[in-house]
């Protein structure tokens, strides 16, 4: 009778889980306008894909467009053709996809290492700030962390060789149609640990991964020349390492605190992780991340989500750390305390977006939830009942606090921070000046590019107000 509850217990709690992930995944995407300057412009670009037919060639409100490959754009106007909104036609797609990625990622853990190393790696990875931030949000990041994570997963184990050889070539070729070149990079240590690439570098690996990435470049190219090449490649992939012209220039340390935001708020548990040695496993995983962080803080342009690809691989190495604690009710204090900083991010994240973070304010009393929730987990591991409930209630916690979040901070930033209020309210003809982001976002809902107030219309000579 116990263990018939017991089981009974755990499929009500593992349907909880999926009814909470779907939720916190789908409910919110169009509760906020378009962000940034990336967002509207990669949607713009799929949307335009959808309307004219030609899935080559990248168009920016008519002109051809080479920052960065197609995928994206594929599935982005996948959703246009769908029928999807102006919002939920680019972000659903993404999230399908890191939802499916999640799927994928708890069978491969489970198969390479156990059902709770399974059930905490997923759980830790959908609900950090970092995957959860940018599955809400149409940019090439999750497309490549999902391809080049799924490449890496497959490549760990033993017996890697036929099918799953070409599968983790195929994957990578994936990866590398997201964002180009960064995904060979961040597999370049795969390759030379273990003596993988005997396996990846015979004829039928290399054929899916050039039959994969080849295809869309060569006919690419043929549209449109050798300017096509210039962009993608000199200028925004080895421009984007050596380069200050692209103005995102940060100092080598700028990861550091990046990394933990993204791993927000399970960074503490790195303590735990599990040393390089000994496991084959978890050494690749060690030399996946410390070559990836070594390499994009080497980098002169940097951008807080970059090392996106990288948390897969963290998540493993956390959920290793606390299935194999002798008390993980201890080690998850520290991140259910973390949890209360979310009100203190609620006031701050839309001024911040709008405004840039110096000019944010916000209420220090709203911190003191990090005593309210720092100690009642350290109430749960004075209480021998509910010890072994521990973990399972700070994961399920956490995807509370943070659709919560989301409910009350994505309509503050739709306000703030996104230029769909001030289209459906005012329709301008042209954005406000120094504010790119009502520029970009002006002109996605427009259908068209929108200039900036007071720019001097040429053919006029007036005033475009």
């Amino acid at each position: 009778m116990t263990i018939r509850l017991a089981k009974t217990a755990e499929r009500v709690a593992g349907m909880a889980a999926i009814v909470l992930g779907l939720a916190l995944y789908l409910l919110n995407l169009s509760t906020m306008g378009l962000v940034s300057v990336d967002e509207p412009r990669y949607a713009a670009i799929g949307q335009a894909m959808a309307r004219s037919g030609d899935w080559i060639t990248p168009r920016l409100w008519g002109q051809p467009w080479f920052e960065k490959p197609v995928l994206l754009y594929w599935i982005t106007g996948f959703g246009f053709r769908l029928g999807f909104g102006p919002e939920l036609a680019p972000r659903l797609p993404v999230a399908v996809l890191s939802l499916a990625f999640l799927v994928f990622f708890w069978f491969r853990v489970r198969t390479l290492w156990s059902l709770p190393v399974a059930t905490y790696a997923v759980a830790i990875l959908a609900t950090s700030v970092g995957w959860l931030a940018y599955s809400h949000i149409a940019i090439t990041d999750i497309p490549l962390a999902a391809a080049f994570s799924a490449a890496l997963l497959l490549a760990l184990g033993e017996g890697l060789g036929g099918r799953r050889a070409i599968a983790v070539a195929a994957l990578l070729g994936v990866a590398v149609l997201a964002k180009s070149l960064i995904a060979c990079i961040f597999f370049a240590p795969v390759l030379l640990l273990d003596r993988r690439w005997n396996a990846l570098l015979r004829p039928a690996p290399v054929g899916a991964f050039l039959l994969v990435v080849l295809p869309w470049h060569i006919l690419c190219a043929l549209q449109n020349g050798p300017e096509f090449f210039r962009v993608l490649f000199l200028e925004h992939q080895f421009g984007r390492a050596t380069s200050t012209a692209l103005q995102h220039v940060q100092p080598f340390w700028y990861y550091v605190p990046v990394l933990a935001m993204l791993l927000f708020p399970w960074f503490p548990l790195l303590a735990l992780a599990p040393r390089p040695r000994g496991n084959a496993q978890i050494r690749t995983l060690w030399a996946v991340v410390g070559f990836g962080f070594v390499f994009l803080s080497a980098t002169v342009n940097k951008l807080p989500h970059y090392p996106l690809p990288l948390l897969p691989a963290l998540a493993i190495l956390l959920a290793l750390g606390l299935a194999r604690a002798s008390r993980p009710d201890r080690a998850i204090i520290a991140p259910l305390a973390l949890l209360g900083l979310l009100p203190l991010a609620a006031q701050v994240a839309p001024q911040a977006l709008a405004h840039g973070l110096r000019q944010a304010q916000a209420s220090a009393a709203s911190a003191l939830w990090i005593v309210v929730l720092g100690g009642g987990a350290w109430l749960v591991t004075k209480t021998a009942p509910f010890r072994r409930f521990a973990v399972p209630l700070a994961l399920f916690t956490a995807a509370l606090a943070f659709f919560w979040f989301e409910v009350t901070v994505f309509p503050a930033v739709d306000q703030a921070a996104t230029a769909r209020p001030l289209w459906v309210r005012e329709r301008p003809s042209c954005a406000p000046a120094n504010k790119r982001f009502l520029v970009y976002g002006l002109s996605y809902y427009a259908g068209k590019s929108v200039p900036e107030c007071h720019v001097l219309d040429p053919q006029h000579d007036s005033v475009v107000r």
